[in-house]
């Protein structure tokens, strides 16, 4: 039965060929796992000791989830996403606009996301965790830290991306027939 956080965590997985309709799988799976509930600590994949090494947990997981969700929907936007429009395009500008319009909303999506996932590891590194490591989770414990001195920053990524689609829509709308 599924029911916990680390239970729909389990369901999402990354294929070799990754299709729209995988993307959309993940992000469900992800979705659920972010609004269950936690397991009983003693059900985990590894030996947690404390109640601040269980708090930090919970944040971590939360954060690393969120920014599963950012993957997700960047994979789901790219495969709707023209990188560049030529005039050659205008005979198929309503399939095109139609398109980055679905990629716009999966970028934007990404941006609530990344503001959580901020949220979260700024909880995770609050100063009573300061010389706690989860060493079981350090992939988790190295993207608090990447976000924390700015390595890994979605935002600016993710609004270059929003501002070249909105271009795009727009030289889109600008070709007429005649083009």
């Amino acid at each position: 039965m599924v029911k916990y956080k680390e239970d729909w965590y389990k369901l999402y997985h990354v294929h070799y060929q990754q299709y729209p309709d995988d993307c959309i799988e993940n992000i469900y799976w992800l979705e659920k796992a972010a609004q269950a509930d936690f397991c009983n600590p003693q059900f985990l994949d590894f030996k947690l000791t404390s109640e601040k090494e269980w708090e930090k947990y919970r944040y971590l997981f939360q954060m690393h989830i969120n920014l599963k969700l950012i993957e997700q929907h960047l994979r789901l936007g790219r495969t709707y996403d023209k990188k560049e429009v030529y005039f050659y395009d205008a005979p198929f500008k309503d399939q095109y606009l139609s398109n980055l319009e679905k990629c716009l909303t999966c970028y934007k999506a990404g941006l609530y996301y990344w503001q959580e996932a901020k949220i979260w590891a700024e909880k995770a590194n609050e100063a009573k965790f300061n010389f706690l490591f989860i060493t079981d989770k350090q992939n988790w414990e190295d993207e608090r830290e990447r976000i924390k001195s700015g390595q890994l920053d979605y935002q600016k990524m993710l609004e270059r991306e929003i501002s070249r689609i909105e271009n795009n829509i727009t030289k889109l709308k600008e070709m007429d027939q005649n083009y």
